[in-house]
């Protein structure tokens, strides 16, 4: 049986996922949140990760607010650098596997192709800058005791996301706006979290990119999951410029997934499969 200890695992959109697939494999799972105390200190933090003595630490746990990074620029790289780094300088040199989630926005999405993993990064804004900035600070600590899973547009059970409040709108509304000149790959955490179980087993370092399969604009993923959950409202499709936002968002940051793929010996499905699934099966009555 190996250990997990998941930071975020207690609250975290990702984080429940982990804690829930590692269970139901036999792990043996610990969680570590800002409730336990403060993780930003040292002290603190090298007592949990000693006392729970995991194999694998898997970190969810980030500033995650893109618009209000860009006027706390201290804080987001804080959390976004400076935790990954005491984790790193806590478990470095011994037998512990970080696994780290970043993300596509380390990525100018100014091509037309998905990114590979070894594609030059050029974030838009301090969100990315920062994510960034914790990638190369576990590369330049713990390169062989590091995994970096980049992903993208989350959606799960257990917290609030963009899935559903675009439906909580649609039963407000009979029409909603929503972006269509930006386009990513829509990631399921239940599936996120069983790819990094399988990265763990497998021990594996370095950059994965990790999305679930094909891509869409925030338009596209709204009106399938407002398709699927039968909602009447139409879904308009609007640009950026009508809904001006603090941060710049990459046009284009979909992620080649075909390294993951390797390593773990199964192509991720594709993401209106997994919408669909998190719909049916997760959400209540009145979110359908």
């Amino acid at each position: 049986m190996s250990k997990a200890l998941v930071l975020g695992g207690q609250t975290g959109l990702l984080g429940q996922s982990l804690v829930h697939i590692l269970t139901e494999n036999a792990w043996e799972v610990t969680t570590l949140g800002r409730q336990d105390g403060n993780l930003l200190d040292m002290d603190f933090l090298h007592e949990q990760i000693t006392q729970k003595a995991p194999d694998v630490i898997f970190n969810t746990i980030a500033w995650t607010q893109v618009d209000d990074a860009e006027e706390h620029e201290d804080e987001a790289l804080l959390w976004n650098r400076g935790l990954p780094q005491a984790i790193a300088s806590i478990i470095k040199g011994t037998e512990t596997l970080l696994v780290h989630y970043s993300t596509d926005f380390v990525f100018p999405g100014d091509t037309t192709r998905a990114y590979k993993e070894d594609d030059p990064t050029r974030p838009l804004s301090v969100y990315g800058s920062s994510k960034l900035a914790g990638e190369q600070a576990l590369l330049g600590t713990i390169p062989d005791q590091c995994c970096i899973l980049r992903t993208a547009w989350l959606f799960g059970p257990w917290r609030k996301n963009f899935i559903t409040t675009i439906l909580n709108l649609c039963s407000q509304r009979e029409t909603i706006n929503v972006v269509h000149d930006q386009t990513g790959c829509p990631t399921y955490t239940p599936d996120l979290a069983r790819w990094s179980m399988l990265i763990a087993e497998k021990k594996a370092t370095g950059i994965f990119h990790a999305a679930n399969g094909g891509h869409a604009s925030w338009c596209e993923f709204a009106s399938e999951a407002a398709s699927l959950a039968g909602k009447s409202c139409r879904v308009e499709p609007i640009t950026s410029a009508d809904w001006p936002q603090k941060a710049t968002r990459p046009t284009y940051s979909v992620l080649d997934t075909s390294k993951l793929a390797a390593c773990i010996g199964e192509t991720p499905r594709p993401w209106p499969q997994a919408l669909r699934e998190y719909i049916f099966t997760y959400l209540p009555p009145s979110q359908e």
